[in-house]
């Protein structure tokens, strides 16, 4: 099977775990947190944790629970990234954001409520007996990934790095908290469920950081043009720091150093270095993963 059929399987069997754990009611939150979730991005952090699994041997049935959870604190995320209290934006995946179409006060809550659904189904994840140290570990690994020693507390620097604070080393932060973190535990998840070696934890840890940089580099750079044609940044940007071609150049090496850390963990998976290259790919249809 090629790659790319692969991966559109995967994504087609989280699309129904999340269709599936969204209609479970039809009241207007319910209809918010599915307007949140449906039509989706890539489910670029779902691909990844699936695919790492499939290279270590796990069934994808048994992380299926943890990658939907992972969609969805990733998908909360975007609803309060898009408040007017926050990056107050008008449009999210070429469709009015959550809060223009249900009312802020409704899309709070469905951002609330998606968080929450994500640990119920963490809970609830049907692992062996044997694998629950390994199930209490990823729930832990995730719960700090999303709050604010990671994706919250990259939030946090995003709204307030100042210019004259603004470095690689700041924004290499910024990016590893607010991106990385969900990014690099979803590879991670997966490998503490196979019950990898330590140095394979450690190879697959440097793979999704490299990673979590180049996705969002790769998302500035493609801003950086939009501000070019009209479109103004309000936030930190890897572009206005460094430079569009240094950005370039900066995106190849991460994607090149998250293949090379598989390679030296011989770690065999055509996805996940598909799912590095495509990164190098500048097309808007890339965006919004």
């Amino acid at each position: 099977m090629r790659v790319e059929e692969s991966l559109l399987h995967k994504k087609r069997a989280v699309d129904r775990e999340l269709d599936e754990l969204l209609s479970r009611e039809n009241s207007s939150l319910f209809q918010a947190m599915r307007y949140a979730v449906f039509p989706g991005g890539k489910r670029f952090r779902p691909l990844l944790m699936l695919s790492c699994g499939e290279c270590f041997h796990v069934s994808q049935n048994l992380l299926l629970p943890f990658a939907s959870a992972i969609e969805l604190i990733h998908n909360y995320s975007l609803i309060h990234d898009d408040l007017p209290s926050m990056d107050n934006d008008d449009l999210r995946r070429g469709k009015p954001s959550c809060h223009k179409a249900f009312g802020e006060d409704i899309a709070l809550l469905a951002g609330d409520s998606l968080l929450t659904l994500a640990f119920e189904v963490l809970a609830q994840a049907p692992l062996p007996r044997a694998l629950y140290p390994q199930k209490e570990q990823v729930i832990r690994e995730i719960s700090q990934a999303a709050g604010a020693r990671g994706m919250i507390g990259g939030q946090y620097l995003d709204i307030t790095l100042t210019p004259e604070k603004l470095s690689e080393e700041a924004l290499d932060e910024l990016i590893l908290r607010k991106t990385g973190s969900l990014i690099i535990v979803s590879v991670r998840a997966a490998a503490i469920v196979a019950k990898a070696s330590p140095s394979q934890l450690e190879a697959i840890s440097e793979y999704g950081k490299n990673i979590g940089l180049a996705f969002q580099i790769r998302d500035d750079i493609m801003d950086s043009t939009e501000e070019g044609n009209g479109v103004a940044l309000s936030r930190p940007n890897y572009v206005s720091c460094s430079g569009i071609q240094e950005s370039k150049k900066r995106l190849r090496r991460l994607v090149a150093s998250a293949i090379g850390a598989l390679d030296r963990a011989r770690l065999e998976s055509r996805e996940l270095r598909y799912l590095a290259r495509k990164l190098q790919e500048l097309g808007r249809e890339s965006k919004n993963a």
